[in-house]
């Protein structure tokens, strides 16, 4: 049986040449989705053995999308794609449990690895990253511990893509005032005062691109 795979991008024609490029290589593609609410909405109902996940994404990004995947279907390994090679991106992305770090400028067929890597138990990281995280473990570089709960990221996130207080209560399912009691303490814990400044926590943060 063939591995069957969520593939979640933003960017409909990225989607759909990696949809191609793994059917071509024998994979079952179970779904494209555009969105990381989405990804973990389709993963919840089709279990599927691999997630390829954009590390940017509305709504909910690739590490936090990855991290309700691995809570709803444990038997998913998650693969980032991004851009994305400085240390702290790479070390969040191990420390979430992603199983595949995959640089979107490297060869298509480095994606095609990493399934069969990741389908093998094993963990793997495109040429390039792997030193990289290297170092960093040996000289300890790590960025400070996130200081919010994965739901306060959802809604850092949310804030900074420019959603009202109105708008991500509906799109979590909380009342406003839980939205605003989310951004207040978001606020608090972060020790800033102005929109503009969880925005920039937010894009050190690779929750959204600058």
């Amino acid at each position: 049986m063939p591995t069957r795979i969520l593939v979640a991008d933003d960017h409909l024609i990225v989607r759909q040449a990696l949809t191609a490029l793994l059917e071509v290589e024998g994979f079952s593609v179970v779904a494209e989705v555009g969105d990381g609410v989405e990804a973990v909405r389709v993963a919840r109902e089709r279990c599927p053995d691999v997630a390829v996940l954009d590390l940017s994404m509305p709504l909910l990004n690739g590490l936090d999308a990855a991290r309700e995947i691995q809570q709803t279907c444990p038997r998913t390994k998650a693969i980032l794609l991004t851009i994305h090679t400085e240390d702290h991106y790479v070390l969040d992305a191990l420390r979430a449990g992603i199983k595949g770090y995959v640089v979107k400028t490297q060869a298509a067929a480095d994606l095609v690895r990493a399934i069969n890597e990741v389908q093998k138990g094993t963990v793997y990281l495109s040429p390039g990253v792997s030193q990289t995280v290297v170092q960093a473990y040996l000289a300890k570089a790590e960025l400070p511990p996130d200081l919010l709960t994965p739901r306060e990221r959802q809604v850092l996130q949310l804030v900074a893509e420019g959603k009202t207080t109105k708008q991500v209560a509906k799109l979590l399912g909380i009342t406003q005032k839980t939205a605003e009691s989310h951004r207040t303490r978001i606020m608090e814990k972060l020790e800033v005062h102005e929109t503009a400044s969880l925005v920039r926590y937010a894009v050190r943060r690779g929750l959204i691109q600058p």
